[in-house]
């Protein structure tokens, strides 16, 4: 069970449904359960092309994101990786042990000097290895920060950048758009150069699962710009937060035209999960039970994604609507929470007046924004307004949780394939 407070939150049957649909998505996205269905001890086989694996010397594995450790778990179990490398968050105790792999635990979602470091590593590993070798890279969100080899700035500066960017409202497609352009590893620069063959797994946690924008394309490519990167900074009026040195850099190699992320993929990229995994496991879970189901997408801001929302409440019975995704939300104050709780306690605050329903939110990583828990779950009984005001203009919506006692705990499940949430009726 990945939902490990399960028992304490099935507190009525409604509940109890609605913590066995999430428990399906969070199931679906375990790597444990994707990595098969594409590897063989001989070959990978994807999209209708097949890598035979018996015509390398050697296969090595070089992991990075939230998933780095389950996804090499996987992958060892059906291949002999001769070694490789691991790059997961800090406090995400590696499930993999033995000295075949060595491992980096480095700070997310701001870079730190174990970043650098793991950076520096990797890029000298997949350097030295032989034309008639395989690397197997093995990617998932939350590479961005894991891995960083700043560009002529600090790696303070890039910290300071990563902070300022979280606050802003921006997408992940746009932060990784900067990100990328800050970075010698980002935007397949990574592949740029190796000698031996390559090929890319990727567990998908942005929309559309644009292949530049997961863990900023290290191992891809990128087709933004520096002056795009400008364009997202005047965008979201943060230019007068942003070190000196960062707006020089960026606006220099723009009127260079120099030192470019790299346009084409040197190496094959294959997206083998996605959020649409887990929406499809929890709708057959759903109709199990015996509701009928409706699916969402949820992306951009977190007020329009409620507004969506509650336009597709049914008032027939036994409705169930199920949606993933990923809200943006701006951070207003100092408060404890995540997307997925402000979305749960925004829904709650919506549906006073309607007929009771459960509404629950999760995120498959099992950390939602700076608490420790993953999501929240609740039904919409009745709660003072102001109450609910004054929790979501300090962005506090953990703590409200907290006190309804409704926090859904699954600390980190070491994957990540964004959000998932369910509406019953």
């Amino acid at each position: 069970m990945i939902i490990q407070n399960f028992d304490d939150l099935a507190t009525t049957d409604k509940k109890k449904d609605c913590l066995e649909i999430l428990e399906s998505g969070f199931q679906a996205a375990n790597p444990e359960n994707i990595i098969p269905k594409f590897v063989t001890p001989n070959e990978i086989k994807i999209n209708g092309k097949s890598f035979n694996l018996e015509e390398y010397s050697n296969i090595y594995s070089v992991a990075f994101g939230k998933a780095g450790d389950t996804m090499t778990r996987a992958l060892n179990a059906i291949i002999p990786i001769k070694s490789g490398i691991i790059v997961i968050p800090k406090g995400s105790k590696s499930v993999i042990k033995g000295k075949k792999f060595q491992i980096f635990n480095s700070r997310h979602p701001k870079p730190d000097t174990t970043s650098v470091k793991a950076a520096k590593e990797v890029m000298k590993f997949v350097q030295n290895k032989r034309s008639d070798e395989l690397i197997i890279f093995l990617v998932s969100g939350g590479g961005s920060s894991l891995l960083a080899m700043p560009d002529d700035i600090t790696l303070d500066d890039k910290v300071h950048v990563t902070n300022v960017l979280l606050k802003s409202g921006a997408t992940i497609q746009e932060f990784n758009c900067i990100r990328k352009h800050l970075s010698k590893i980002k935007g397949g620069k990574l592949v740029e150069n190796m000698k031996c063959h390559g090929v890319s797994l990727v567990m998908s946690d942005v929309e559309g699962d644009d292949l530049s924008s997961i863990a900023s394309g290290t191992t891809y490519m990128d087709d933004t710009t520096y002056a795009d990167a400008l364009g997202i900074i005047d965008k979201y009026k943060i230019r007068w937060k942003m070190p000196d040195e960062v707006l020089r850099l960026l606006e220099n190699r723009m009127n260079q035209k120099k030192d470019e992320t790299p346009k084409r993929s040197k190496i094959e990229n294959y997206v083998i999960a996605n959020n649409d995994d887990c929406l499809k496991a929890m709708k057959t879970k759903a109709e199990e039970i015996g509701y009928t189901v409706n699916i969402m997408h949820v992306f951009g801001d977190i007020k329009e994604v409620v507004t969506k929302i509650l336009d597709e409440i049914s008032t027939s019975e036994k409705t169930c609507i199920i949606f993933g995704g990923e809200p943006t939300v701006k951070v207003l104050g100092k408060g404890m929470g995540g997307r997925n709780q402000e979305l749960v306690l925004r829904l709650l605050k919506n549906t006073q007046k309607l007929q009771k329903m459960v509404i629950a939110s999760a995120g498959t990583d099992g950390i939602d924004g700076n608490s420790v828990f993953a999501g929240a779950i609740t039904e919409n009984v009745k709660i003072d307004l102001d109450t609910m005001k004054e929790f979501l203009k300090n962005s506090d919506s953990g703590r409200f949780f907290q006190k309804q006692k409704g926090n859904i705990i699954t600390h980190a499940t070491h994957t990540n394939l964004m959000d998932i949430g369910v509406i019953l009726k």
